[in-house]
């Protein structure tokens, strides 16, 4: 199977596990506003994310495994592949038992730090170590097959069995909160889905790699970008989860909530767009590894094309979507939910985030942790110091200005940083391509502000006008790029041409 078949089919795989992902995104917090309230809300949220910073532990082997098995499956070299497994089967187990003590000793630390209504001492501790299960389960029985899964570019098996997990989940939270049981009770039985899922990779990857073998001697040395990596996703989560950190300890249990409401929809659409970035990683990846140059010149320039064109429609239509849908969303709610303003913010800040992501993506593929250290430690102290400073004089909408700050940063050195380390093309070309974008956004922005956001009585008046405002941004936005960019996107319609026939 070539590249091509197998980013069709792990894009098609990772797409349909995205859109149930985001559904679920939807209907769960939905169930915890109804029959919960908003402050257990943003419990789950603060607790959800302070286990990803726990779970980061293992972030740094997972990209220095993958980075590392993608030469040795390229050549078929099997007996180099159980090395590197094996190394990253010891380290991991390793890291599993310090990841345990974490989560054992943030659950018993927790409700010193927050105050809770709702929930009593003992309550919290066993909601936050029932969260952390799914986290013990990655480390001791299931990191290494995903890492071999991925860098094999077979995604659609993890896309398939997380689909699973997210259904059953959904199923078993929605009928135990609708009989009544409490939120420890609810969560500690939503477990059972976790552990269905590893069983389903764990099985798949013995019937499918026969030659398997954890006993062989250890390629330690495989493993020794896992500190840059690790650092690199350390700083990432800072950037991504501050704003629920500092939400929580400088506002409100509430504030967390409409943060976490809000983000809802920003993390829906970030899961979209990752649907490409899943299936293109290890495809970029197999490119740089066996030194194809040109052809991965040409596929990374129809891929940034279009992918920025994309998130230019989406975040337009976003500024004039986005408060309708968290106002019909929210009606009932204990707690009002109506800040258009800071939806305004989120979708900036959406748009600075994701635009640079092609570029996020080659670091992954081309494994280059450590010459990104520098640039994404100023991003996380940008966010971290800004968000802290700018929360305390302007709330919630301060946290989303220290984001928006740090992601601008973060794009503007990625423009230095790429054709040096990355692409070894010149960079007029996405200096170009974003600046067209960006002023296209702006214009969608300052239209939302003079446009009054109508108000939507039901979810098919809210659809039949965000399907209007979409259809209308994209005629605009892919017009006036086909205009500026005549070459790319010619050749960009090629490819995409020939993914459907193939397709078929």
């Amino acid at each position: 199977m070539d590249r091509t078949a197998k980013f069709i089919k792990n894009t098609l795989a990772t797409g349909i596990m995205q859109i149930v992902a985001m559904i679920s995104g939807f209907i769960i917090p939905k169930i915890m506003l109804m029959f919960y309230g908003s402050e257990i809300n943003g419990i789950v949220t603060s607790i959800t994310q302070l286990i990803s910073y726990l779970t980061l532990l293992e972030a740094g082997l997972s990209g220095a495994t993958v980075f590392s098995l993608y030469k040795p499956i390229a050549v078929h070299d099997t007996y180099g592949i159980n090395r590197i497994l094996t190394a990253a089967k010891n380290l991991y187990y390793k890291t599993g038992h310090i990841f345990s003590c974490m989560v054992v000793l943030c659950a018993a630390l927790y409700p010193f730090f927050v105050h809770s209504t709702t929930l009593d001492f003992k309550q919290l501790f066993f909601l936050f170590l029932i969260l952390g299960i799914n986290g013990v389960l990655e480390f001791y029985t299931l990191a290494k097959y995903r890492a071999l899964l991925t860098a094999d570019q077979k995604t659609w098996v993890i896309s398939l069995a997380t689909m699973v997990q997210i259904v059953l989940n959904i199923i078993i939270i929605a009928s135990l909160a609708y009989t009544g049981f409490s939120i420890v009770i609810v969560r500690g039985a939503a477990t059972t889905a976790i552990f269905i899922r590893t069983y389903l990779l764990w099985k798949y990857c013995r019937d499918h790699y026969d030659f398997l073998d954890f006993t062989v001697p250890p390629n330690n040395e495989a493993m020794n970008q896992r500190w840059d990596a690790l650092y690199l996703q350390i700083l990432g989560a800072i950037h991504q989860g501050a704003p629920i950190l500092i939400a929580t300890f400088l506002l409100s249990l509430l504030d967390v909530s409409i943060y976490a409401i809000f983000n809802l929809v920003i993390l829906g659409l970030n899961s979209l767009l990752g649907i490409f970035m899943t299936g293109l990683t290890s495809g970029f990846g197999d490119l740089i590894a066996r030194g194809e140059r040109e052809p991965f010149k040409k596929a990374f320039s129809e891929f940034e094309f279009i992918y920025t064109i994309t998130i230019t429609i989406i975040y337009s239509t976003m500024f004039f979507v986005f408060q309708p849908f968290i106002s019909l969303y929210t009606r009932g709610s204990d707690i009002s939910y109506y800040y258009p303003f800071f939806a305004f913010l989120m979708a900036w800040n959406g748009f600075a985030y994701n635009i640079k992501n092609p570029f996020g993506m080659l670091v992954i593929s081309a494994g280059k942790y450590k010459e990104t250290r520098l640039p994404t430690t100023i991003q996380g102290a940008i966010e971290l110091i800004g968000g802290i400073v700018l929360a305390l004089v302007w709330g919630l909408d301060g946290i989303i200005l220290g984001s928006i700050l740090s992601n601008v940063y973060r794009d503007i050195e990625f423009l230095f940083f790429a054709p040096r380390h990355l692409t070894h093309m010149p960079v007029g070309h996405t200096v170009k391509l974003w600046t067209v974008n960006t002023i296209f956004i702006i214009l969608a922005s300052l239209v939302c502000i003079f446009f009054p956001l109508p108000e939507m009585g039901n979810y098919l008046r809210w659809i039949i006008f965000s399907a209007f405002i979409c259809i209308f941004c994209a005629i605009a936005a892919v017009s006036i790029n086909a205009l500026l960019f005549p070459h790319l996107a010619c050749s960009t319609v090629a490819r995409l041409i020939r993914i459907v026939k193939r397709s078929h």
